[in-house]
């Protein structure tokens, strides 16, 4: 016993502070070296136990449910991962089921560090943003550790002296995503140390305080940044096929002087009523700064959805864009029928104007037919007239003349 106990306390106490400490002493104790400034603290325990109980150097004790500000608990069945700012140096001990085969493990010096934002965000775009868990120094490849961590960004509106307002006057914080280090979507290799967030950026244009922190307060690191979000450089808009031979089209434009041109391009996916999907894609020339993405008609009446995603260089910094086009759903057979009955009830209107357009040349050329026969036989019927009173005057002119030549004549004696 005297050697076990010997070799314990002769144990380097600086070994864990490069490396992961995995220990099995006796009656579950270990040291924390006078250099480590944050610890944690992975506990393996029986399954369905009760957590630890730590003991610190001087005796005091630390429970999962009551514990200081600068201790941090993470419980769950099998396991315990406590986080301390500011150990004390010396032997601690957890007491509770803690096997051989389960062992401490103790990660020392933990520090969090998180690539720069960019210095102009842009509103609806979707930023791949990372971060790293080193121990003192070193990446940290604990698979245990890392698959526990939940780091999360979130935002807050930036306001000048908000430290001394009270705190119900805080800015209300606007969590924009939760690292990964899965493999899965944008994260690249699964267990590397290094936590990948796709973090859409939903707020409004404006300036933020960034603040990322682990989310179950497994580790006690925080990393505040400040951003400026600037407005969409960019807008789509979709125009729907008025026939089944028009294609439907996304119409990508630009705000003036923000994008390369030529470095737009889009991935649009449309899906069928059925589910099937099909996908559209167009890249603009090298000359053009909007986009137009010509999407299938649908064979079949029915409900449609289209979604997709933009991608564009910043004109400013020459930064890669992404943006996430949201699902959007539109009804073909609706959309189509109303406008087949939209073009009968035009044509047949344009029929009934084109007819009437009709009977109305019609009734006036009669009217002016009948004016015009009017006016003829009008002139003519003046002119018989003026022709009777010509040969009345004519002939009673004559008669008149025939009579004073007759008065004018001497009878014979």
């Amino acid at each position: 016993m005297r050697r076990l106990l010997l070799i314990g306390l002769l144990f380097p106490v600086l070994s864990w502070a490069k490396d992961s400490t995995v220990m099995s002493w006796l009656d579950n104790r270990f040291r924390i070296d006078p250099s480590v400034e944050q610890a944690s603290f992975m506990v393996k325990r029986a399954e369905n136990s009760q957590p630890i109980v730590l003991v610190r150097p001087d005796g005091k004790k630390y429970y999962s449910v009551r514990h200081p500000k600068h201790v941090s608990w993470y419980e769950e069945p099998g396991m315990d991962i406590i986080s301390i700012e500011k150990p004390m140096p010396g032997p601690w001990q957890a007491v509770g089921q803690v096997t051989p085969t389960n062992k401490i493990i103790v990660l020392s010096n933990l520090e969090l560090e998180v690539a720069d934002m960019p210095a102009r965000l842009y509103q609806s775009e979707t930023l791949k943003f990372t971060a790293r868990l080193f121990e003192s120094g070193q990446p940290l490849h604990n698979r245990d550790f890392l698959d526990r961590v939940k780091m999360s960004v979130v935002f807050y509106e930036y306001i000048e002296g908000s430290e001394d307002l009270p705190r119900e006057a805080w800015p209300s914080p606007i969590p924009l995503g939760e690292f990964a280090d899965d493999g899965h979507n944008y994260d690249e290799v699964p267990g590397d140390g290094v936590f990948t967030v796709a973090m859409p950026i939903t707020v409004q244009p404006g300036k933020y305080r960034v603040r990322i922190t682990s989310g179950n307060g497994i580790f006690l690191r925080t990393v505040e940044q400040e951003v400026l979000v600037y407005p969409t450089p960019m807008t789509a808009s979709f125009i729907q096929g008025r026939g089944r031979n028009e294609s439907h089209q996304v119409v990508v434009e630009t705000e003036a002087g923000a994008l390369k041109p030529g470095s737009l391009a889009a991935h649009i996916v449309q899906k069928n009523p059925e589910g099937k999907m099909r996908i559209s894609q167009q890249h603009a020339m090298p000359d053009e700064d909007g986009l137009t993405v010509r999407l299938p008609n649908g064979e079949a009446p029915g409900r449609y959805s289209w979604s997709g995603w933009l991608y564009g260089t910043d004109n400013f910094n020459d930064r890669e864009l992404i943006f996430q086009l949201p699902e959007t759903n539109f009804a073909v057979m609706a959309e189509l029928q109303l406008d087949r009955n939209l073009e009968d009830f035009r044509a047949q209107q344009e029929a009934r104007a084109k007819q009437e357009e009709l009977l109305k040349l019609a009734a006036e050329k009669q009217a002016a037919r009948e004016k015009a026969m009017k006016v003829i036989l009008g002139a003519n019927l003046l002119i018989v007239v003026l022709v009777v009173a010509v040969v009345f005057l004519w002939r009673k002119r004559k008669i008149k003349k025939a009579l004073e030549e007759d008065s004018l004549v001497v009878p014979a004696a």
